[in-house]
């Protein structure tokens, strides 16, 4: 399956200041990465203020679960309550810049929290919930939400040079295989 990359118009083009974002987001992927963790990095962008930020926490926390968007989907629900605001009203005015393209289970969340938009470096090509496995950002089930806006591509390269760097690693919190193998 190929990355999908959006060419519809009534998607923004990539601006300076997304860029800029993005390059905070690939800051944490590195930040996963020297931690020992699949190197994805996310920031969720509401008016022009970071109000969650989160790496992929799965090795250090023992959860499959602990995403970098799960974690900075968490961290604007604690700014939500600490800033008086409606969650829903945050996370349908707020940006979402990521790395790699976010899986199935993490574009549903997003779908379901109407994140308008979702810009990332590369494509997720086992397990993308943008296109690349499943578009869950377009072609949701009925009253799931609502459909978000995908621009990828932004220095696609650095991101699978990261997650090689990583996979080339023996995951120590990887399960054993279980495929016998003949002798």
């Amino acid at each position: 399956m190929q990355c999908i990359l959006s060419g519809r118009m009534d998607t923004p083009e990539m601006t300076e200041e997304m860029k800029q974002w993005m390059d905070k987001a690939f800051q944490m992927a590195q930040n996963a990465l020297d931690n020992g963790e699949v190197p994805v990095g996310c920031l969720m962008v509401h008016e022009k203020h970071i109000v969650g930020q989160g790496r992929n926490e799965v090795n250090e926390t023992k959860n499959a679960t602990r995403h970098a968007e799960m974690v900075a989907i968490d961290q604007v629900l604690d700014w939500c309550k600490e800033n008086g605001r409606n969650p829903s009203e945050v996370f349908e005015n707020t940006i979402l810049y990521v790395t790699v393209e976010p899986c199935i289970m993490c574009a549903g969340a997003l779908r379901l929290l109407r994140i308008p938009l979702v810009v990332y470096g590369c494509c997720n090509e086992r397990f993308g919930g943008c296109g690349s496995v499943l578009n869950v950002a377009e072609n949701g089930i009925p009253n799931t939400g609502a459909s978000f806006k995908c621009l990828p591509g932004y220095k696609a390269e650095k991101a699978v040079e990261m997650l090689k760097r990583f996979y080339k690693k023996e995951n120590p919190n990887a399960p054993k295989s279980k495929v016998r193998r003949k002798e």
